[in-house]
């Protein structure tokens, strides 16, 4: 069996990005499965963009303009499920897509923001997401990409000591999604492949010479659950149009 490409990007915007490079990175990159968050954009609007892939799975947040994921594919998932069970919003975090050989979820953990005043809301949802993601690894081998707003490691990003108790950083955020990796089976890709490479990062601040000077966060991730073989995991970060850069790892699974 010939390894399937998974990519994910927040793309901060999906229009955005299309206008800068999106569609040059699909061709060049040529995922198998593309997951994104931050899309932005309504259902019909995004679905109208001519992206090169047959099956496109676009989840909307309530709000215009906010938040939103989707799953984009070469082959037909068996399902698309949007969400999952708890009390939250409708900010459009989750996509995930049951293909033969595992599921693939889309997700954009919800931020902590200023003076963490969603935090204890962000660590319910992520409560939530763990029992969805377990119910699901009971069925078949699951993939999880996305933005999980979190520096697990101080090497996760660059100024771990000026960044204590900010958002993305607290020890509440950090101890949950360890939770999920220690308790719950699924394995960080990227770190367990290069357990002590520094400096690589998913995301930097809009605000000037800061990705230039690569001062940044790690805050994208491919995980993958236990029985899952994967390969190749890479964070792309030479690719530009979004103030994240896309992630990727090979899995051995059957897409159909």
């Amino acid at each position: 069996m010939s390894g399937a490409k998974v990519f994910s990007w927040n793309v901060n915007g999906v229009r955005s990005a299309l206008g800068k490079g999106l569609s040059d990175f699909i061709a060049q990159a040529d995922p198998d499965v593309l997951c994104l968050q931050e899309t932005k954009c309504e259902t019909a609007v995004a679905s109208a963009l001519g992206l090169p892939f047959a099956h496109q799975f676009w989840h909307e947040a309530g709000k215009k303009g906010y938040s939103g994921t989707a799953v984009l594919s070469k082959r037909p998932p068996l399902s698309v499920k949007v969400d999952f069970p708890g009390d939250h919003p409708a900010e459009g975090r989750v996509v995930t897509a049951e293909f033969p050989g595992l599921h693939v979820v889309s997700a954009y953990v919800p931020n902590s923001q200023r003076e963490l005043e969603r935090l204890d809301y962000r660590l319910e949802w992520d409560a939530d997401f763990r029992r969805h993601l377990a119910r699901l690894a009971r069925t078949k081998p699951v993939l999880v990409c996305g933005d999980l707003n979190v520096a697990h490691r101080e090497i996760d990003l660059a100024n771990p000591d000026s960044n204590r108790r900010n958002a993305g950083f607290t020890d509440e955020e950090r101890e949950s999604f360890g939770v999920l990796l220690d308790d719950h089976g699924f394995t960080d890709t990227f770190r367990s492949a290069h357990p002590d490479r520094a400096r690589r990062y998913s995301w930097w601040s809009y605000r000037p010479g800061i990705r230039e000077r690569n001062i940044g966060w790690r805050l994208d991730y491919c995980l993958a659950s236990d029985g899952l073989k994967w390969s190749a995991p890479e964070i792309h970060d030479r690719v530009r149009g979004s103030d994240h850069c896309p992630v990727s790892v090979v899995v051995q699974a059957d897409l159909g």
